[in-house]
């Protein structure tokens, strides 16, 4: 994935993007993975010039993104899109009759591909899929394995379909998470970065990010 000089660069999806941004400036980026990677890019790249904004909304699920698409991503024409969604398609339904089950994974890719479609259509090329992942504590959260896997094997087969680059989140916290904890980097529910986590999302995309500083 490449940057040039004066990209936009938008960070959408739920609460791990969100990071109590503040809502009412529309700047403002929040205290997670896409401050510190604007930080990051800001001082290693002072006169690049790009721009960051900061759309995710906690408790989002991917139908929620849907319905907003068109004010937080396609009207801000960004250059750089990073995409994370899914773990609230889980959460939120655990215990649910469709837990689990395959009208669940066939409803959480239809959206998820509709959302891909509508924002390659605009023109919106660069994008960063970044899989949705939970750790093993608390315990339970291994329960939801049958419901999240399949939506994680999702996001990596539409990764593939449209082109777009994969952060593959999850086998990158459970690695992560064998050399410390996994209370270090997801604190005590398995699914919200701690500073760590964060650091750990920011540093994987820091990675594979290339910078052609010429001009577009």
């Amino acid at each position: 994935m490449k940057l040039v000089k004066n990209d936009t660069v938008l960070f959408l999806g739920d609460s791990i993007t969100d990071c109590d941004r503040d809502r009412q400036d529309p700047h403002d980026l929040g205290h997670g993975f896409a401050r510190l990677v604007a930080d990051q890019l800001a001082e290693k790249f002072p006169t690049a010039g790009f721009t960051f904004y900061n759309r995710g909304i906690g408790g989002n699920k991917a139908a929620d993104v849907l319905a907003r698409l068109q004010e937080d991503c396609l009207q801000l024409a960004p250059d750089v899109l990073v995409f994370m969604i899914g773990i609230n398609d889980t959460w939120h339904n655990a215990g649910g009759p469709d837990f689990g089950s395959e009208a669940a994974a066939t409803s959480f890719e239809a959206t998820y591909r509709q959302i891909l479609e509508q924002v390659t259509q605009q023109g919106i090329t660069r994008i960063f899929l970044l899989e949705p992942f939970v750790l093993p504590y608390p315990e339970d959260r291994q329960t939801w394995r049958i419901d999240l896997d399949p939506k994680i094997q999702i996001v990596r087969r539409l990764a593939a379909a449209f082109h777009c680059q994969l952060l593959p989140l999850d086998g990158l916290f459970a690695e992560a998470s064998v050399a410390s904890s996994p209370q270090a980097l997801t604190g005590d529910d398995g699914v919200h970065p701690t500073p760590a986590g964060h650091a750990l999302i920011a540093n994987q995309l820091m990675a594979r990010l290339a910078f052609l500083l010429k001009g577009k």
